[in-house]
C-alpha cells in the first residue's frame, strides 16, 4: 500500500533527476519490449498526459474493495503476484544507476509531507526514504499471509525490506519522481499510469489492486459518506481530513477486467 496525504494539483514542476531517471527507465523499457515482455512505450510522453477523474469511478472501485474479500487467492492470481515481485525488484535495481540511494525512514511519522517535499528531497541529496511498510500498514499492520509482506531479500542498513517496501520506493521514484505526479487522486492516478508503462500486462491488475483500489478507497470509500450517503466537500461538516483517516487493508483478490480498462480510459496523452 502506497497511500498517502497529498495535494489538489496532479502535476508538478519536473525533477532535477528527471533526466538521468529517464533514461535509465526508457533502457529498462526498451530491452524488456526487445524481449517481448512488455510493449514500448516512450516514457517521456507520459509525463504529460491529462487524467479525467470520475468521482462515480472512484466510488465504484472503493466500493468493490470494501466489499472484496480479505483473502481470494488462486493459482492464477498467485502467479501474478509472484511475477509483480519479481519485476519490482528489476525497477528497485535501477535505482543505483540512476543515481539513487535508499534509506529506511527512522523518524517519526511520514517522510515527506507530500510529492513537492518527496522530489526536492530527492532532487538535493539523492537519497529517498522509504516509510516501512512495519511502521504503517493497514488497520492491522503487516499481514504475513500476503505475499508483500514477505521478505524481498533485500537488507538496507540492517533493515531487511518487504515487498510491499520495494514497490513504496519504485511508485515513489517511477511514479512520483520521474512524472511529477502529486499525492491526490488525480497524481496518485497519474504516477500509477506511469509507472505501468514499466510492468508487463499480465501484472496490471496486480498494480491496480495495490494502488488505485486503494488510493479510491482511501479518498471516496464508503467510510468517508454521511448518514445520508453523500460524500461532504472540504472543509464541510463530516468532512474528515486525508491525515486523519485510516488506511486500507491490504487485501488479496482478482482485479475486474472492466475496472483496468476504464482507468486506462481516463488517459489522454498530449502531442509534441
Amino acid at each position: 500500500m502506497t497511500t498517502r496525504v497529498g495535494s489538489v494539483s496532479d502535476r508538478l514542476r519536473p525533477s532535477a533527476r528527471h533526466d538521468r531517471l529517464l533514461t535509465v527507465a526508457q533502457a529498462y523499457v526498451d530491452a524488456a519490449a526487445g524481449r517481448g515482455e512488455l510493449p514500448h512505450r516512450d516514457l517521456s510522453r507520459l509525463s504529460r498526459t491529462r487524467v479525467r477523474v470520475d468521482p462515480q469511478f472512484c466510488r465504484e472501485v472503493a466500493r468493490h474493495f470494501d466489499r472484496a474479500p480479505r483473502r481470494a487467492l488462486d493459482a492464477d492470481l498467485a502467479a501474478r503476484y509472484t511475477r509483480f515481485t519479481e519485476e519490482t525488484l528489476r525497477h528497485f535495481a535501477l535505482l543505483e544507476p540512476a543515481g539513487l540511494r535508499v534509506v529506511p525512514w527512522r523518524g517519526p511519522g511520514q517522510p515527506y509531507r507530500g510529492a513537492a517535499e518527496l522530489i526536492d528531497s530527492v532532487d538535493r541529496t539523492g537519497v529517498l526514504h522509504v516509510y516501512l511498510t512495519s511502521d504503517g500498514h493497514g488497520p492491522h499492520g503487516p499481514a504475513p499471509d500476503h505475499p508483500l509482506c514477505a521478505p524481498s531479500g533485500v537488507t538496507v542498513d540492517g533493515v531487511q525490506l518487504l515487498h510491499n517496501d520495494i514497490f513504496r520506493v519504485v511508485h515513489d521514484v517511477f511514479g512520483h519522481v520521474l512524472h511529477g505526479a502529486t499525492m491526490g487522486v488525480a497524481g496518485e492516478f497519474r504516477a500509477a499510469y506511469g509507472h505501468l508503462a514499466m510492468y508487463s500486462p499480465r501484472v496490471h491488475p496486480v498494480v491496480f489492486t495495490e494502488q488505485v483500489s486503494q488510493i479510491c478507497w482511501f479518498f471516496h470509500g464508503p467510510h468517508l459518506a454521511d448518514r445520508a450517503g453523500r460524500w461532504p466537500r472540504r472543509g464541510a461538516p463530516g468532512w474528515i481530513p486525508p491525515a486523519q483517516r485510516p488506511y486500507p487493508e491490504q487485501k488479496l483478490f482478482a482485479c475486474p477486467p472492466g475496472f483496468l480498462d476504464r482507468f486506462i480510459a481516463s488517459f489522454t496523452e498530449e502531442s509534441g
